[in-house]
């Protein structure tokens, strides 16, 4: 969490921890920026102590995975950099961004095409499609490991906690019987970050959402000026380093005959700039059946209070 207060004239003077102590849900780094912001955080103050009130809910959301992702990094023993490194996957393709010292988002062509492999053996990642289908709804990483037959001690769940978010946000919001009714899910994808690096692995909602065309529109100012409107046709899963792996043929492209039309399974379209300055010209084509905001740090970006104004009316 950083200062609510931050970029507010003066310095941060250290981290974030004097809470405010009506809601809890936003933090300072000292008084006077505490004081500095309240005249905007006083119009959120009660909305935000009511969400609080539910934290148990936001507590329980199965598909998320810490920065601090082991027991060893957690404790101390190693550090991010060195649990990658072990794993060869240090400032490598879609991990590149997994630790501090990865590049940023501006200053590298997510494009590339190590960018669509695990850099993994087959047998530590979804390179392929499932072996059976879902018998049930997914709740914990442990079921969904064991659906796709991946060990516990594979990593990929660092990247892999984006799509599942998304079939999570999903299932919370009663629309999970809606994709056994419409061919096309549409999803408006808001704030995109490092997972601009990571697109590949949005492949996998082919597994998790079978014979439904799912279509995300990724909105945010991270987004690349030159890479505004580009759209991106997942037609396979992140592929695995193995060169003899059936990944590497998969490839259900789009192909059209008499009377019928498969497309692929998941399409993503970039747009750079604020939801709110966007939807009008999106929703246009694409009137979303779910908004889902991962990265939005709404208590503490006041570039956010637009957007939350908007979707209230």
């Amino acid at each position: 969490m950083e200062c609510a207060g931050k970029g507010r004239g003066t310095r941060c003077l250290g981290p974030p921890r004097k809470r405010c102590g009506r809601c809890g849900a936003v933090a300072y780094c000292s008084a006077s920026h505490q004081i500095s912001h309240w005249k905007e955080h006083r119009e959120e103050c009660d909305r935000l102590e009511q969400q609080m009130k539910r934290l148990d809910l936001v507590n329980d959301f199965p598909f998320t995975f810490s920065q601090e992702a082991t027991l060893q990094i957690n404790e101390k023993q190693e550090s991010r950099c060195s649990f990658l490194s072990k794993r060869g996957i240090h400032q490598v393709g879609m991990w590149i961004c997994e630790c501090c010292c990865g590049a940023s988002i501006t200053s590298f062509n997510y494009s590339r095409p190590e960018n669509n492999t695990w850099n993994f053996s087959s047998i530590l990642c979804p390179c392929r499609g499932p072996s059976s289908p879902i018998g049930k709804s997914l709740c914990t990483w442990k079921d969904y490991y064991e659906w796709r037959c991946i060990p516990l001690h594979s990593p990929v769940a660092l990247l892999l906690h984006w799509p599942l978010t998304v079939y999570h946000a999903i299932q919370i919001a009663g629309l999970g019987s809606l994709t056994f009714e419409v061919s096309k899910l549409r999803i408006h994808y808001l704030g995109p970050e490092k997972e601009l690096l990571q697109l590949a692995v949005f492949g996998e909602l082919r597994a998790l959402f079978p014979g439904v065309h799912v279509h995300i529109e990724l909105i945010g100012p991270a987004v690349p000026q030159h890479r505004d409107g580009d759209k991106i046709d997942l037609y396979s899963y992140a592929h695995c380093i193995e060169k003899d792996c059936s990944c590497k043929s998969e490839n259900e492209s789009t192909s059209c005959g008499i009377g019928t039309c498969i497309s692929s399974a998941v399409t993503l379209q970039l747009h750079r700039g604020f939801y709110h300055d966007r939807f009008g010209d999106i929703s246009e084509n694409s009137f979303p059946h779910l908004v889902i905001a991962p990265n939005a740090g709404i208590a503490a970006y006041t570039s956010w209070l637009p957007t939350i104004h908007f979707r209230s009316y």
